[in-house]
């Protein structure tokens, strides 16, 4: 048996997911109608609910003679960590771009990480049975990138297919009227190098993902580089920090289709799942005692932005969670540490306080949405970026900013980039849609979707990656109107709500339980104000004229948590429970905040 280890990597909503599914259907991996649904790889509820890969997984698929061992990557820039671990496990990748929209930000993010470990890509043009499909101007496209990211002559040879993973089929040219997946385990099985190592050499394993069973404890996987790893077997654990401890494989696995199979033996290139090795981390080598060789560290690229996590000392506290306390978010931050390899935590000097430091909003979003599910209370503060000192001069991160928008709405696109100090490198139609690209700073992207969605009535399309770090550009506006912070706690009124219609938009409904404090509206002006949502009409004898009159709401604007985490300013919280996600002023009480206030000025 010959084995493959093949990584998918494609910009989010490509259809990486999609042509897993397709490959496992068609290789014969499952019985007749056992593999039900879409996208089974994606597992995860979050996974499912926003559409996107958000977690590296792999399984294995039979084809002939030869074992494909599948990696299936993130697609979003905020989980460029899981790709950066994975890859070390692929032999070659299959690089999955759509075939109308062509490279995007994340494209180019994966590519380069591609060619740092010499991958050869197999280029898979995807989605050409879409109507307004442009294959052939994105071939040249993606040849255009890989020029400007430097691939050597090797890669700049590449093999080409067109598929589309909705109808199952795939070509090697565009009218060979081919109607199944085959030419795609063809190519993996032709391009794609086989596994390097000797299976003779003393064994070295690197772990490049974590998964946990009640029933076993934690499970590393990752790749036999050299050697074979037995079952049983007395082992070499060496960490990243470079700490040894001799250790036993309890049991070892290896894939098949999505399942994990007990083995004995884990051959050289295969990705096998090891049990046993309770204090075991991403980056680790299980290598031979006699001989202990340590793999390579596997470098991640660090954090670009921070946020500050807190315990939740809002009125409503303990109402929902099961975990509340410092000692409780402090454990489930170092669980996600061993696993989660781009994510930081620090403790801060203010009680009950941590730093959190991640790629990007969504990751950060991605990781408290995880927490609220699991039953944990907490505050989360406003993003801030991470500034560096390079060459003794303050520098910022710096987002390469790809915007897909009508024609007739591109100069709203333009100004509210130019206005967070975005510079327009490039801008093309294609029929009605134009294309634009910015560099913009991390610092200038917060709150810019919920902006750039309002403007453009919700027909803009944006992506983002990192792109490296720069000079500071100057100021970027923050947010440009005040809010409406309760005055009372009780329950909210249709009656209070008719008579604040005109002074903004509101978060609250009539019937929601509100405490005073909360941030319960967006004002129409720059400033704060303190309003009374729980006021109710008073009683009275005497018959009005308008007494029967219907009261008519706006309705409220429902915020998703990224959305309020952008909201948010330096002086408020975004309150985060297992049932509801509040915003709130830090000083709950008025009075206090407006002396606050005024020692800030006078300071």
């Amino acid at each position: 048996m010959q084995i493959r280890n093949v990584a998918i990597i494609a910009h989010v909503d490509h259809g990486k997911t999609s042509l897993v599914d397709c490959l496992l259907q068609q290789s014969g991996t499952f019985r007749e109608g056992l593999m039900t649904g879409e996208l089974i790889m994606d597992s995860n509820p979050q996974e499912r609910e926003r559409g996107i890969t958000i977690f590296a997984k792999n399984c294995a698929i039979r084809y002939k003679d030869y074992k494909i061992n599948i990696i299936d990557t993130p697609g979003h820039a905020d989980f460029g960590g899981e790709v950066e671990r994975v890859l070390k496990m692929a032999d070659g990748c299959l690089l999955i771009v759509d075939a109308f929209e062509g490279p995007m930000p994340q494209t180019r993010f994966v590519l380069k990480k591609a060619f740092e470990y010499h991958l050869k890509p197999i280029l898979v043009i995807n989605k050409i049975d879409r109507p307004d499909a442009r294959p052939k101007e994105v071939l040249d496209e993606t040849h255009d990138l890989f020029i400007d990211l430097g691939a050597d002559e090797t890669c700049l040879d590449w093999p080409v297919l067109y598929t589309s993973a909705k109808l199952g089929f795939a070509r090697v040219s565009m009218d060979d009227g081919n109607e199944d997946i085959a030419p795609v385990f063809e190519e993996i099985v032709r391009s794609v190098a086989p596994p390097g190592g000797s299976a003779d050499a003393p064994v070295q394993m690197l772990v490049a993902s974590l998964d946990y069973s009640d029933y076993v404890g934690k499970i590393g996987i990752g790749r036999v580089f050299n050697g074979r790893l037995q079952k049983g077997g007395n082992i070499m654990l060496v960490s990243r920090d470079g700490h040894r401890r001799e250790a036993k494989v309890d049991s070892l696995f290896t894939y098949e289709g999505l399942a994990r199979v007990p083995t004995d033996v884990g051959e050289t290139g295969d990705i096998v799942a090891v049990t046993g090795l309770d204090d075991v981390g991403i980056g680790d080598t299980l290598t031979d005692p006699a001989d202990p060789k340590p793999m390579p560290i596997i470098p991640v690229d660090e954090p670009t932005l921070t946020m500050v996590f807190s315990i939740n000392t809002s009125p409503f506290a303990g109402r929902d969670g099961e975990f509340l306390t410092t000692r409780h978010i402090r454990e489930r931050l170092i669980k996600e540490l061993q696993s989660n390899v781009a994510l930081r935590v620090e403790d801060m000097t203010q009680k009950d306080t941590f730093r959190v430091s991640g790629r990007g909003l969504l990751h950060l979003g991605v990781l408290i949405e995880s927490m609220r599910r699991e039953g944990y209370e907490l505050m989360a503060g406003k993003p801030k970026v991470i500034y560096r000192e390079i060459g003794g001069k303050k520098c910022e991160p710096i987002e390469y900013l790809v915007v897909d928008v009508p024609a007739h709405l591109s100069g709203s696109v333009i100004e509210l980039a130019g206005g967070r100090r975005g510079e327009l490198i490039k801008m093309e139609t294609k029929d009605t849609t134009c294309h634009l690209e910015f560099t913009i700073p991390a610092r200038g992207l917060i709150g810019l979707r919920t902006r750039m969605l309002n403007a453009t009535r919700g027909e803009a399309i944006m992506h983002h990656s990192f792109y490296e770090y720069e000079h500071l550009r100057g100021s970027v506006p923050t947010r440009h109107l005040g809010v409406m912070v309760a005055t009372d706690a009780g329950r909210v009124t249709a009656y209070a709500l008719e008579n604040l219609s005109d002074r903004g938009v509101m978060f609250v409904k009539p019937g929601d339980e509100v405490y005073r404090g909360q941030v319960v509206g967006e004002n129409c002006r720059d400033d704060d104000i303190d309003v009374n949502v729980c006021k109710a009409k008073k009683h009275t004898n005497v018959r009005a004229a308008s007494a029967d009159k219907t009261v008519v709401l706006k309705p409220a604007r429902d915020l998703s948590l990224e959305s309020m985490l952008e909201f948010v300013e330096d002086d408020e919280w975004v309150e985060v429970t297992p049932t509801a996600c509040r915003m709130r002023k830090r000083q709950l009480d008025a009075t206090q905040r407006k002396r606050e206030t005024r020692a800030a000025e006078r300071d």
